[in-house]
């Protein structure tokens, strides 16, 4: 009897290179997400640190941000199974950053399934070449994981419709959280993906972005009433999901802008810009300060609408 238990145990432990031990948390009637670490990725979490969803139609699955590795999209799939035994025909990426996408290869691989995304995916990484993910994490985490051209980009507002389902991909038009975001709704349950224009319990990166870029893809979003917003990072999906980035984004404009207005400078904005009301949240001595200075850089010359 010991060794067969023995045996068992290690072959459910070689089942996986990596266990990501996915749970699927339901949204609404369609909509499960699967709500990653409020950290980097690392070899702990295997990149798993940002928010995937999977919407269900009558006859497939709609894959909102695929997420890090094959083998995660892989696992994610196999949860997805057993709600429902159904093909992924589309896949939808929310914006560039390969955390949210490299799973696409999976679905490619194994549905063929169409993969929408921004122009900037395909411009800025190429079949063959590794992105930063994959250089973080080991090999036996990335294994199989690889670049896979998006089939569609979204250069504007595009629906498309799956069984009864209509999903809509929204781009916003201007440099946001990157310079070619967008967002994805569903109107039938006002459900809003957002990807990382909006997170909770962590500070954003802003490197790529843009502070007035980031206030006005709030309002756009905010516009359309929505009742349930899956954020890029973070487990709040409730109707106060975006209340944090809101209020980072907006003190962030006013503080700096009231430095610039001193003639700080912009070497200097960190040490009078406080954002106290941060501090607490996952990544602030990561991101704060260059928040801060690429806000004044952005700021500096700014003239209100």
């Amino acid at each position: 009897m010991k060794k067969i238990l023995l045996g068992f145990v290690f072959t459910t432990l070689s089942l996986f290179a990596f266990d990501y031990n996915l749970k699927a948390t339901k949204i609404n009637d369609n909509t499960w997400c699967f709500l990653g670490h409020v950290a980097m990725p690392n070899e702990t979490n295997g990149g798993f640190m940002s928010n995937n969803c999977f919407v269900q139609t009558k006859d497939s699955y709609i894959v909102v941000d695929s997420g890090g590795t094959y083998e995660y999209a892989s696992q994610a799939y196999a949860v997805m199974k057993k709600i429902k035994d159904l093909p992924v025909k589309s896949v939808i990426a929310t914006h560039e950053h390969d955390d949210h996408w490299l799973g696409n290869a999976f679905y490619k691989d194994k549905f063929n399934a169409k993969l929408y995304g921004p122009k900037s995916i395909n411009e800025n990484h190429k079949p063959g070449t590794k992105t930063r993910l994959m250089m973080m994490l080991p090999k036996e985490i990335t294994k199989n994981t690889r670049i896979v051209p998006i089939d569609e980009d979204i250069v504007k507002e595009t629906t498309i419709e799956e069984g009864e389902v209509k999903v809509m991909m929204i781009p916003f038009d201007m440099k946001a959280h990157t310079s070619n975001d967008m967002f994805v709704y569903l109107p039938a349950n006002k459900t809003v993906f957002s990807g990382d224009t909006v997170m909770s319990e962590r500070i954003t990166s802003n490197r790529d972005g843009s502070v007035i870029g980031q206030i006005k893809a709030h309002k756009k979003m905010d516009d359309k009433g929505w009742l349930n917003l899956v954020p890029g990072h973070g487990h709040d999906t409730s109707k106060t999901a975006m209340d944090e980035s809101r209020m980072y984004f907006k003190l962030l404009k006013e503080r700096v802008m009231a430095a610039v207005e001193e003639d700080v400078g912009a070497d200097e904005a960190h040490n009078h810009v406080k954002l106290a009301e941060f501090k607490d949240k996952v990544m602030f001595d990561t991101w704060n300060k260059r928040n801060i200075f690429d806000a004044y850089s952005e700021l500096e010359f700014y003239e209100e609408e």
